[in-house]
């Protein structure tokens, strides 16, 4: 809290605890002390209102996120945006004052700026909405928070108080299935044992044991915190009493809703982004440029002055013709900027999240489709991702025959499905004593179950029981017993006969100090018996005899007891969890157990006595066990290797275990030395030297990380310059998660937390599917370059043609109205159906494109400029023509009766009424007739319908001829015809579909000053369209030919080298 708060807490006599008071590494007795309170009675109820005034309520923080207002304005301040803004608020009052003036009021000066603004209204409100989605993340982690508490206070028991309203010193109760409300310390164990399930919170994947011991040192890892419970944990065996000692935001929990809140502060931009707000800032000083060069050009005609003694006077200015000149400005700000990109993007994205839908992978946010094409790092969470995160059994060591003698049996399979894999070499028809009795121990002794949800496995209870009773269901039933013809719905059906002709009366509960389980069960006969799994080197102190193959007991002796320590050290050095399984017969006080009533239940009540109970065993067998990488992994961690991506395991499990994984995987080789590349997460944040660390090449482990370790990980390789995809499914993985360039969490393991911080969600938890994800990311790049170039292109020749329009002084040939409906709706469909381009067949063999590669290189910028330089020449060039020429290229353009002048004419038509005898004749066009009568010089303005016509006609061809040239950046439409892609060709035909709309019907026609053309007219505009492809393939082939000699120069000087 506050210094308030503080101050408060002295006043009253209550010296506040601070927040890093180590709790764990102090004595109950100390603890007790420091808050002021004893377990028995707990706190006074005035002592809770003086606390919940220093510390507030058990809850985590609301931040107020920035105001619909600021978010509307943030959509503002993109430079593109911005000049379509300042563009639509021009030829918003140049309307107003063109129709004030007695000009067109109508519907088709304000067209332009209505629907530039309709375009800007439509993207605030689309990225005003994704930003209201951002902070989902911290509302999510406020649901796995407790609502309710078992409170001791004032010496009695309440037991439902609602969890906000604990504070710091408060003695709560916990049993199986709570949910921790707060981090607490141990004061005592009420069971035998207790185990917590803090995988959301550290990435173990087992639950742990936790005792009241205090531990050392001080600044330990959470994992090692064994005398602590963790807000938003669950309690999954055994019961116990706490002392709270950090409530709400000063929870472990509460520090990852701070790192979210923080992360979500400083979120970068894409690298799309940033290459688009790079172009803007160029567009704006390109656009500038024009502008005054323009208005230098036309000057002559709205400012014109004469020269008295040497000096200008007799000022005359036309504000007619100045406005007129403005207007050619702002059209040329409208041709410049591409209007349709935002949407086509956002088109081509969306399109690129079904075909990842399609992989598994979910995408939450569409620029990370791209962002995903320049991946340079993936940071993966082991378990779950990599591994199957359901232990499995994948060794079984046996007794033999004779005392020397050991048995092993490879075991397959990766699931808890107990039909995934098989166990080799095993003795179906004829299941021996020894491996009977292993059979019956794992399925008895086991308090672990399994259900089936859709094609999935799930248990309840430990990983390890579950993992045993599914090795159960493959070594089968003895012979002459069929499991098939049990109950068929049966998934444990052999695990469930054991049970059967085994039944359990009493169990003794697993502990830490003899580090195994007992079950005392009954046969069919009525005998008792004692069957135990534990720790291997446990059950091996307290056993005195083995069983053999044939069932036959004998005595352990030093020989055999070494024999199985070495079986043991194998499997461990593979980090495999391994189990041992024990059993007795001569079970004295309890050999005629029948229940509670029995004079030896007494010793069942106290755990101390459990150990003298399980003395004199008869060792039968052990088990490895190990959480099983996925089939796939190998293969998709070469890939990433081919493609240049570094795989780095980020995990909260041991070391050891980590290590094994990875050298499994391919993350590092068999016999590679590992030493550098394999830290905890507390030897890299102590190190000094923790950048050299992360450039390192090949892969890395960080194994025991926290929060904190894998954010300042995702921190440092974005300040490297790295595009970083982080993977996660629990609570601790949100901050790192919402850091990195591209966030992913779990789709069946992973918490809300995870899910709402992440960018993308694998549907099948798979670390394969993200790297097909990101072959699929940079086939989308590949694709959304070609038709950014293809817009850019186009837009130059738009900026061309209205530059060479006012360069030139004639009449303007495009006016904004149109070429806005050539960059939204013309374009749109060609630059989309660009998007589908087919992908490279070796786009995960080349190493990731760099975040801050250029978008156009300096040639296809050269290339475009050629091809815009055309769009404006052949634009311009028909407009001319018509006015000029009666014919061109032997096609007659007389029909329709126009008047021809003379090319000087045409450049000073501003000055046509002091020409005298200027006559013109009357022209149709389509079913328009126009008269100049009264007033030749219209010719020039009503009259150029015609011409304005053909301009607008070209540029659209040009376009879509254009769009082929855009389908291969340097490959030749000979080598990559048309109908690769056959999106484009329908994507053409539905954009000169839409043309003909606005040309052959009247409405639409008026809106957009066009008229109807003639059939010679459309052969001249395919005549004047097509050598755009001819001039394209030309640079085509001069672009092939410099990049292969510079490869060959490249070769050569490699050589030398």
């Amino acid at each position: 809290m506050g210094k308030g708060g503080q101050d408060e807490g002295k006043k009253s006599g209550y010296e506040l605890p601070t927040s890093n008071f180590p709790a764990w590494a102090r004595t109950i007795q100390e603890c007790e002390a420091k808050f002021e309170v004893s377990a028995e009675h707990g706190l006074r109820s005035d002592e809770v209102a003086k606390r919940r005034e220093i510390y507030g309520l058990n809850e985590l923080e609301k931040h107020s996120g920035p105001s619909i207002w600021q978010l509307v304005l943030e959509q503002f301040q993109d430079t593109l945006v911005r000049i379509l803004l300042v563009a639509a608020v021009v030829s918003f009052v140049l309307a107003w004052i063109d129709g004030d003036e007695g000009g067109e009021m109508g519907i088709t000066a304000f067209v332009e700026p209505l629907v530039i603004f309709l375009i800007l209204i439509v993207n605030a409100i689309v990225g005003v909405w994704q930003e209201n989605n951002a902070e989902k993340a911290l509302e999510a982690l406020k649901e796995i928070q407790s609502e309710h508490a078992a409170v001791r206070r004032d010496g009695i028991l309440i037991p439902n108080l609602p969890a906000k309203d604990l504070v710091p010193g408060d003695i709560v109760e916990l049993k199986v299935g709570d949910k921790v409300p707060a981090d607490m310390r141990i004061l005592h164990l009420i069971s035998s044992t207790l185990r917590v399930e803090q995988a959301s919170l550290t990435g173990e994947n087992a639950a742990v044991n936790k005792t009241n011991h205090q531990v050392d040192p001080e600044d330990i890892d959470i994992q090692g915190k064994e005398c602590m419970v963790f807000a938003g944990t669950t309690i999954v065996n055994g019961t116990c009493v706490c002392l709270v000692t950090q409530t709400g935001m000063n929870t472990e929990i509460g520090k990852i809703h701070s790192q979210i809140h923080e992360a979500s502060l400083i979120e970068d931009d894409t690298p799309l982004k940033k290459k688009l707000n790079e172009f803007g800032e160029v567009l704006t000083a390109i656009i500038g440029a024009i502008c005054v060069v323009v208005w230098l050009i036309n000057v002559k005609y709205f400012l014109s002055w004469e020269y008295v003694d040497g000096w200008p006077r007799n000022f005359r200015f036309s504000f007619e013709k100045c406005t007129y000149y403005f207007e050619i400005a702002v059209a040329l700000a409208v041709a410049a900027i591409p209007e349709g990109l935002p949407a086509v993007i956002t088109t081509c994205l969306a399109l690129g999240t079904r075909k990842m839908a399609q992989k598994n992978a979910l995408v939450r946010k569409l620029p990370s489709v791209e962002t995903l094409g320049c991946t340079t790092v993936i940071c993966s969470d082991k378990t779950g991702t990599l591994t199957t995160n359901q232990m499995s059994a994948v060794r079984l060591i046996a007794m033999g025959r004779w005392t020397d003698m050991l048995r092993s049996f490879k075991v397959d399979g990766t699931t808890y499905d107990p039909h995934d894999g098989m166990i080799y070499d095993w003795p179906v028809e004829n299941m021996d004593a020894n491996l009977q009795m292993i059979a019956k121990i794992a399925a008895v002794c086991n308090d672990a179950s399994i259900t089936q949800s859709g094609h999935h496995y799930v248990t309840s209870g430990m990983p390890t029981e579950a993992a045993l009773k599914v090795l159960v269901e493959k070594m089968g039933l003895p012979g002459g017993y069929d499991p098939s013809s049990m109950v068929s719905d049966e998934i444990l059906r052999c695990c469930k006969w054991w049970n059967g002709i085994a039944h359990r009366i009493a169990t003794l509960e697993f502990d830490r100090t003899r580090k195994s389980m007992g079950v005392i069960v009954k046969s069919k006969s009525g005998t008792n018996s004692l069957l135990v799994k534990g720790a291997v080197e446990n059950l091996l102190e307290r056993s005195t005899y083995i069983q053999l193959l044939d069932g036959s007991v004998v005595l352990l002796d030093d020989g055999s007891r070494n024999q199985i320590l070495n079986a043991l050290h194998e499997m461990s050095t593979n980090a495999l969890r391994c189990l041992g399984f024990a059993c007795k017969d001569d079970l004295a006080e309890f050999a005629t157990y029948d229940g509670e009533e029995h004079p030896a239940h007494k010793l069942l009540l106290d755990p101390s006595n459990y150990s003298s109970i399980e003395t004199g065993l008869i060792f039968v067998g052990l088990v490895g066990l190990r959480d099983p990488p996925r089939k796939e992994v190998f293969k998709a961690i070469e890939d990433c290797r081919a493609a240049g991506i570094r795989v780095m395991v980020i995990t909260g499990d041991n070391k050891e275990t980590a290590e094994a994984i990875c050298r499994d995987i391919g993350v590092f080789a068999p016999d590679e030395e590992i030493q550098n590349k394999s830290l905890t997460g507390k030897e890299f944040m102590s190190s000094s030297n923790k950048k050299e660390i992360l450039r390192q090449d090949g892969g890395l482990l960080f194994s025991r990380a926290e929060p904190k370790h894998k954010q300042e990980i995702v921190r440092l390789l974005k300040e490297e310059g790295e595009v970083v995809a982080m993977t996660g499914d629990g609570v601790n993985d949100a901050p790192a998660l919402k850091m990195a360039d591209i966030g992913i969490a779990m789709g069946i393991a992973g918490t809300e937390v995870a899910k709402e911080a992440s960018d993308m969600v694998l549907a099948d938890d798979n670390f394969s599917t993200i790297v097909a994800a990101v072959g699929e990311g940079r086939s989308i790049y590949d694709n959304m370059k070609a038709f950014i170039r293809y817009m850019i292109s186009s837009n130059i020749g738009e900026v061309a043609s209205i530059f060479l329009t006012a360069a030139l002084g004639i009449p303007e040939g495009l006016i904004p109205v149109q070429l806005l409906w050539v960059n939204l709706v013309t374009d749109g469909p060609p630059a989309t159906a660009l998007g589908f381009n087919p992908p490279d067949k070796d786009i995960m063999k080349k190493p990731p494109r760099r975040s801050d590669d250029s978008l156009i290189t300096a040639w296809i910028l050269f290339r475009y400029m050629v091809i815009g330089l055309y769009v404006g020449l052949a634009t311009v060039g028909i407009f001319i023509i018509w006015y000029t020429h009666g014919s061109f290229m032997g096609i007659d353009l007389s029909g329709d009766g126009h008047t021809l002048v003379t090319y000087s004419q045409l450049s000073n038509w501003g000055e046509c009424p002091s020409w005298e005898g200027f006559k013109v004749a009357p022209f149709t066009a389509g079913a328009r007739r126009f008269t100049f009568d009264t007033n030749p010089c219209d010719y020039f303005q009503t009259g150029k319908v015609k011409a304005m016509t053909l301009s607008l006609s070209v540029l659209v061809a040009i376009e879509m001829f254009n769009s082929l040239n855009a389908l291969s950046e340097d490959g030749s439409l000979l080598s990559m015809p048309p109908w690769v892609n056959p999106w484009l060709l329908l994507a053409m035909t539905v954009s000169f579909g839409l043309h003909f709309l606005i040309l052959y019907i009247p409405f639409l026609a008026q809106v957009f000053g066009i008229v109807p053309l003639s059939f010679n007219e459309w052969l001249l505009v395919i005549a004047v369209a097509f050598p755009v492809i001819l001039i394209d393939e030309v640079l085509k082939f001069i672009g092939r030919c410099t990049s292969s000699s510079g490869a060959r120069r490249r070769s050569a000087k490699h050589k030398d080298e």
